[in-house]
């Protein structure tokens, strides 16, 4: 039996290992990624965020959102894509770590020049 790849990420997938999605042969990985849309744009979650801001640990950051927090405290504004390849991430990745702080109102995101950039709230 031939070895397939994964679509998306081009990894060796072992026979009966692949998921389909949207007509593409994925890797387990890339097809939760692919069901897990990241939303930063979410009045929802900014509400939620804002009712548990008082509340203790409401508003605690993994340690990969506050490196990302203070990479861009410490820049003032850094380029969406610099910004992942700063801390090691892809691109998906960041925008992952990036939607609880844009929720939480500590960093939000704006084009400049034709590129995201992300700022302090």
């Amino acid at each position: 039996m031939p070895e397939t790849t994964c679509a998306k990420c081009r990894a060796a997938l072992d026979p009966g290992e692949g998921r389909e999605y949207q007509g593409q042969e994925l890797c387990e990985d890339c097809y939760l990624d692919s069901l897990s849309i990241t939303k930063t744009c979410d009045p929802w979650a900014v509400h939620t965020a804002k009712s548990l801001k008082d509340l203790p640990g409401g508003q605690n950051l993994t340690p990969l959102q506050q490196k990302l927090f203070d990479l861009v405290k410490d820049q003032g504004e850094v380029p969406l894509l610099e910004a992942a390849a700063q801390l090691g991430l892809t691109e998906d990745e960041l925008r992952r770590e990036f939607a609880p702080l844009r929720h939480m109102e500590k960093l939000r995101a704006c084009k400049k020049d034709d590129l995201i950039h992300l700022t302090l709230f």
